[in-house]
C-alpha cells in the first residue's frame, strides 16, 4: 500500500489543441483524484490551471508522465504539499521575552546572566528552575530504523524527529529537539548523550534499530538521572495494552487466561511481551521470522533467551500457523501481508486482532473484519488506530512535572491504564477501544497517573501542586 499525498501540477491548456476534458482524463487514468481547480489565467489561447489531486505515491510519476506526452499540455510547475509543509523545516526557537534595549539584553546576557550562573553552580540542582532544562526533551536517533524505511542515516531521520517535537509542544507544551548523531556505534552513542544530557530533562531514544536499542536505553537510564525512553519500544507496549485491556473488556476475557499470540520480536515486539508478562498474562506466544520463542533453544539475541524463559509455557513448535490456533489474541509488529483469513479462522472465538505493521498491516482490515471480533491497526483510516501519540507526550509530561529520575515498570502500567480510561464504559464497543490522539483528556489523564506511580515508586523529586492538593 502506498501513501496518499496532495499535490498542485499548475499546467497550460492550449484550447486549440487540449480541453481539460482531455487532463482530467489523463490524471483519472493515472489513479489521481482531482480536489480543486483553479484558473490562474485564461487567455484567448492558452488558460493557465492549478489541478490539486489526491494521490498514492506511486502514481505521482504516472500522472506527470501521462500529462507531459499530452499535445497542448505545458507542464509549468508540480507541488507536493507534504514536501511544502517540510520546507525549511517545522520548528524554531523562539524567545520569551524581547531584547528592545540594553536593559533587556544586561538581564539575559551578559552582565547580569552571569549571577545566574554562578547560583546553578553553587546549586545544580537550581538549572530545573532557572534554565528550560525542566521542560526539555531531546529527541535522540541514528537513523537505522525509521519508521519503515530502515537504515536511512540521520540526516534522512530529521523529518521524523522534528515532527515528533512538533508533537511534544502541541500535545504537551514541552519543548523538544531533534538530535541526529551520526555514529551507530552504541559506545558514541551513549557518551554522546550522557555529555549533552544536562541541558535536558529528559531523552526521547527513536528509531535505533534491534538489538542496539536494548543495550543504549539500559546503559542511559543506569547512568543517567533523567527519565531514557526508547518510544519504540515503550511508547507502542504501553498503546498496545491500553487498546487490550478495553478489547479483553468487549469479549469479556481475562489477561491471565488469554492466548496471546506476538508476531514481529524486535524493540515493540520485546517491550510489549514484557509488559504483558507484568500485567499478568500468563500464555504469550512470541514469534519472529525463526518460528515460536522456545525456552529450549539458544538464541544470539540476549531478549529473546530472557523472552524465550518467560513465553510459551507449553513449548509449542513451529510458526504463527502453529500458535495461532485457539489463540484469543493476535499482536502483529512486524510486516504486512503475514497474517491469513485460515489463519483468523482459526483462533478461538471472539478473536482480538491488533495488525500494526505499518503502512501495510499484517492483513488487511477490509479482509479481515468478517473474521474478528476486536480489530485495531496502526493506521488512521480504520477505527482503532494503535498510536504512539498517545502516550510519550503524557508520559514525559508527567515525568518532568515530578522531575522522575526515571520511566519504570509501574509508570508504564499506570500510563496504559489511564489511556484506557479515556474511553467511558458506555461508550466502550468493537470500534471503539483506544481513544483519538486528539483526545485533550489523554495528556491529562496519562500525566496524572505517571506522577502518581513515579511518587509511589521514588521515582519523583518533587510532587506538583495540583497531584498533592489531590493525595491530600
Amino acid at each position: 500500500m502506498s501513501i496518499a499525498t496532495t499535490m498542485i501540477i499548475r499546467l497550460e491548456i492550449r484550447k486549440s489543441v487540449a480541453s481539460f476534458g482531455d487532463v482530467a482524463s489523463g490524471i483519472a487514468a493515472a489513479g489521481g483524484d482531482i480536489v480543486a481547480i483553479d484558473v490562474i489565467r485564461a487567455g484567448k489561447d492558452v488558460t493557465t490551471r492549478d489541478i490539486t489531486v489526491n494521490v498514492q505515491d506511486a502514481a505521482n510519476g504516472d500522472i506527470i508522465s501521462i500529462l507531459s506526452k499530452m499535445p497542448g499540455i505545458k507542464i509549468i510547475n508540480v507541488s507536493d504539499r507534504t514536501f511544502l509543509a517540510h520546507l525549511g523545516g517545522k520548528i524554531e526557537i523562539t524567545p520569551k521575552m524581547p531584547i528592545k534595549n540594553r536593559e533587556d539584553l544586561s538581564l539575559v546576557y551578559t552582565p547580569g546572566v552571569a549571577r545566574v550562573c554562578t547560583a546553578i553552580a553553587e546549586d545544580p540542582r537550581k538549572a530545573y528552575s532557572l534554565t528550560m532544562k525542566r521542560n526539555t526533551v531531546a529527541v535522540v536517533s541514528d537513523g537505522t530504523a525509521v519508521l519503515g524505511l530502515g537504515d536511512i542515516g540521520p540526516e534522512a531521520a530529521m523529518p521524523v524527529m522534528e515532527g515528533k517535537a512538533m508533537l511534544f509542544k502541541q500535545l504537551a507544551n514541552i519543548d523538544a529537539f531533534p538530535l541526529c548523531l551520526n555514529t551507530k556505534d552504541p559506545d558514541e552513542i551513549i557518551n554522546i548523550v550522557k555529555a549533552v544530557s544536562p541541558g535536558f530533562g529528559g531523552i526521547n531514544l527513536e528509531d535505533i534499530s534491534s538489538p542496539r536499542c536494548f543495550e543504549i536505553e539500559r546503559r542511559l537510564a543506569e547512568e543517567l538521572d533523567i527519565p531514557v525512553f526508547h518510544d519504540d519500544q515503550h511508547g507502542t507496549s504501553v498503546v498496545a495494552f491500553a487498546g487490550l485491556l478495553n478489547a479483553l473488556k468487549v469479549v469479556n476475557k481475562s489477561i491471565e487466561n488469554a492466548r496471546i499470540v506476538v508476531v514481529g520480536i524486535g524493540a515493540a515486539g520485546v517491550s510489549i511481551c514484557n509488559l504483558l508478562l507484568a500485567a499478568g498474562a500468563r500464555y504469550i506466544y512470541a514469534v519472529d521470522r525463526e518460528g515460536v520463542l522456545r525456552k529450549d533453544l539458544q538464541y544470539d539475541n540476549p531478549e529473546w533467551q530472557k523472552l524465550a524463559a518467560a513465553t510459551n509455557p507449553e513449548g509449542i513448535e513451529g510458526g504463527i500457523t502453529e500458535v495461532i490456533r485457539g489463540a484469543d489474541v493476535f499482536i502483529g509488529v512486524s510486516r504486512g501481508g503475514i497474517l491469513t483469513v485460515d489463519h483468523l479462522k482459526s483462533m478461538a472465538s471472539d478473536n482480538i486482532v491488533f495488525a500494526m505493521a505499518n503502512p501495510t498491516p499484517e492483513i488487511e482490515p477490509d479482509l479481515a473484519e468478517p473474521f474478528v471480533r476486536v480489530l485495531a491497526t496502526g493506521r488512521s483510516d480504520y477505527p482503532n488506530q494503535i498510536n504512539n501519540v498517545l502516550c510519550f507526550p503524557g508520559i514525559f509530561r508527567g515525568a518532568l512535572d515530578c522531575r522522575a529520575r526515571t520511566v519504570n515498570l509501574e509508570m508504564k502500567l499506570a500510563a496504559a491504564k489511564a489511556i484506557a480510561s479515556v474511553v467511558h464504559p458506555d461508550e466502550l464497543n468493537e470500534q471503539y477501544i483506544i481513544p483519538s490522539i486528539f483526545n485533550e483528556k489523554v495528556v491529562e489523564q496519562v500525566r496524572l497517573a505517571v506522577i502518581q506511580a513515579a511518587i509511589s515508586t521514588d521515582a519523583a523529586r518533587r510532587i506538583p501542586k495540583d497531584v498533592a492538593a489531590i493525595t491530600e
